[in-house]
């Protein structure tokens, strides 16, 4: 079965059992663990570069009926028309997947690029294939640094302080303006930090890629107060399915995360505890974020999504536990 629990709620089967599913990063850390819900509920292309995506992600699903895998580019729209004719659901997960490589000095086209006009570009390509319905990855740093927290839905005005949350911020309004103007129907999730295995960044991911290369030191950008939310990629996952489910708007906006965050110091710890480093020394690099562009706290209001018959499993604790186990795990 493919949704674990909540069954009794789900309103439209027909949104999870015989569509045509074409997912842009799903050869990616979130589009992987897609991947792996949807197989056997419809057809599925995943449509991916690789840039940051893995082939050995969905490798066991390569022979499955009703599979198949795309290699290519988002910015080449012309191959994208033509691999995305004949579906009709659309989960668009690819963008940069770091918020931190959109802000350096010789990139700043990066997000733009590889977010906005790629989305742009998926949105086109529906169009002219007379594709409905669109699932976005948004962010929670559409939000910016809030005045108010929890963070709801409906939050403002946003400003992000990164290229990446400015990016995220557009490409929703690039959605919803599809949406109004050729009648489509979409699902904007703004997520909190997903952690788990086959990440290929995110806070777990360095620290341990740190602690491998130098055991005796760990190098914490900023104060180690920063403090933010995050959320299981098993609880991602079932939170979008079930949203688009469960909610039938034009635009259906939703953060997805838990109800509690913790500090950067706390992962850190939790870390070492788990990899039996007792004697290691951490070194915070100072200042109260950790890098241009960094959120110092988050937390997002998630009582509509509740509202709405869901709620994580896993607080940001648990999630971030269960990450560490799955990533120090022998593949």
């Amino acid at each position: 079965m493919i949704i674990k629990y909540n069954l009794t709620l789900i309103l439209n089967y027909d949104r999870i059992f015989n569509m045509e599913y074409f997912i842009t990063g799903g050869a990616g850390f979130i589009g992987s663990h897609l991947v792996d819900r949807l197989i056997g509920a419809g057809k599925i292309t995943v449509y991916d570069n690789l840039s940051s995506g893995r082939t050995e992600f969905i490798e066991k699903h390569t022979k499955k009926p009703g599979f198949k895998f795309i290699k290519g580019d988002l910015k080449d729209i012309d191959k994208l028309k033509k691999s995305i004719k004949g579906h009709n659901f659309v989960y668009h997960l690819a963008a940069n997947p770091d918020v931190r490589f959109g802000g350096t000095v010789k990139e700043t086209d990066l997000d733009l690029k590889e977010g906005t006009l790629v989305t742009y570009n998926v949105l086109e390509s529906m169009r002219v294939n007379d594709i409905k319905n669109i699932v976005f990855s948004s962010s929670s740093v559409v939000y910016g640094e809030t005045k108010t927290m929890p963070t709801p839905e409906d939050y403002g005005p946003c400003l992000p302080i990164s290229l990446y949350g400015a990016s995220k911020l557009a490409g929703e309004g690039l959605i919803t303006a599809f949406c109004h103007n050729f009648n489509m129907k979409c699902w904007l999730f703004r997520f909190a930090n997903i952690v788990g295995g086959r990440q290929t960044h995110g806070i777990l991911f360095d620290f341990i890629g740190k602690l491998k290369k130098n055991p005796k030191e760990l190098e914490v950008l900023g104060n180690g107060r920063q403090k933010k939310s995050y959320l299981l990629v098993d609880d991602c996952i079932d939170g979008i399915i079930f949203t688009v489910n469960n909610s039938n708007e034009q635009v259906n906006v939703y953060n997805l995360g838990c109800d509690d965050n913790i500090e950067v110091s706390g992962i850190a710890k939790t870390l070492l505890e788990e990899m039996d480093l007792k004697d290691t020394k951490i070194r915070y690099t100072g200042g109260n974020r950790g890098w241009s562009g960094d959120v110092p706290g988050m937390l997002l209001d998630v009582r509509k999504i509740n509202k709405l018959g869901w709620r994580a499993r896993h607080n940001s604790r648990e999630a971030i536990c269960q990450a560490i186990k799955r990533l120090l795990a022998p593949s």
